[in-house]
């Protein structure tokens, strides 16, 4: 369709050309801008907060290394990606949402261990495993042996 407009093509290429050169423009004045920045800091060394890092971490994550060195002047290239690779690592971490250990054992199947035992007095823990076994619980002979150590 543009093959039929050869003006209107010559114009959007036109256009595109002066927005990509407004464009680099800016960005080599946001580069300079941060080299004053870095000059007037001189050796003091920057102290980011965890969303700052965070931030940094997002935009840095589409580029590679070589374009990380060209464009990076406040951390290096090595910090960025490791923030990156943080930030990943925290994205995949649920700890949080785990607790410490295994879940107790529920509190009606441990008073039906301690009614067993209490009624059964010559049963030993492999027996009452069994007859819970027999009722469709299934629990370690230990726990059984916890819990009635705990009772009594």
């Amino acid at each position: 369709m543009l093959e039929r407009f050869p003006v209107l093509q010559y114009l959007l290429i036109v256009f595109a050309g002066w927005v990509h050169r407004q464009q680099l423009d800016v960005i080599e004045y946001l580069k300079e801008e941060n080299r004053v920045l870095r000059e007037m800091l001189g050796e003091q060394r920057l102290r980011f907060t965890d969303a700052q890092r965070r931030r940094l971490a997002e935009k840095t994550k589409r580029w590679g290394r070589k374009v990380l060195n060209d464009i990076a002047s406040i951390v290096t290239p090595d910090t960025l990606m490791a923030w990156h690779r943080r930030l990943i690592a925290m994205k995949w971490n649920h700890s949080n949402k785990r607790g410490p250990g295994r879940p107790r054992i529920m509190s009606d199947i441990a008073a039906l261990i301690v009614r067993m035992a209490s009624e059964n007095r010559s049963w030993g823990y492999t027996r009452i495993q069994g007859a819970l076994a027999n009722l469709g619980h299934k629990v370690a002979r230990g726990t059984i042996a916890n819990i009635l150590k705990a009772q009594y």
